[in-house]
């Protein structure tokens, strides 16, 4: 029994001290996740459907955010899948805010490439507040087309 007790007690003791960092950030997962998905044709009668999603982690304390994305490709032929393909990963995006705060996050993105996209796939807007204060943020970013992608960032006006 008093194993038990010895064992529970630094097993408290742990928690106590990692407590703190792991709440030295805390994320937050955007509310606009969103899939698209296409299908094409192959020669021998093989049909691919292609899917994507995307969504953003957003550090709450330092406004740093990730840009996250998932894609399955999916061969098949009447009779069977061919062949599956998975990737993804997320991408670190700077800072909205320079100071550390305690701020509220939401993004989301233009549809796939389109006729309507004129640069290229698109982009995407980034909105942020701090709750701590009335301050809002958003940012557009929109792929140049050639080889780096336009980011900025305006503070809202209160009226």
């Amino acid at each position: 029994m008093n194993l038990v007790t010895k064992a529970c007690s630094a097993a408290g003791l742990l928690l106590t001290a990692l407590t703190p960092a792991a709440w030295a950030d805390d994320y937050q997962l955007s509310h606009n996740q969103r899939i698209s998905c296409s299908r094409g044709l192959a020669p021998g009668k093989l049909n691919t459907a292609t899917c994507k999603s995307y969504t953003y982690l957003f550090n709450t304390k330092t406004s740093e955010y990730f840009r996250c994305q998932v894609s399955l490709a999916l061969t098949r032929d009447n009779k069977e899948v061919i062949n599956v393909q998975t990737d993804g990963g997320c991408t670190k995006k700077p800072r909205i805010f320079e100071t550390d705060g305690k701020y509220d996050f939401d993004a989301t993105e233009t549809e796939p490439p389109n006729t309507n996209s004129f640069f290229g796939p698109g982009g995407y807007s980034v909105w942020a507040a701090d709750v701590g204060a009335q301050k809002i943020r958003g940012c557009i970013t929109i792929s140049s087309g050639l080889g780096s992608d336009i980011s900025k960032c305006l503070d809202m006006t209160f009226q």
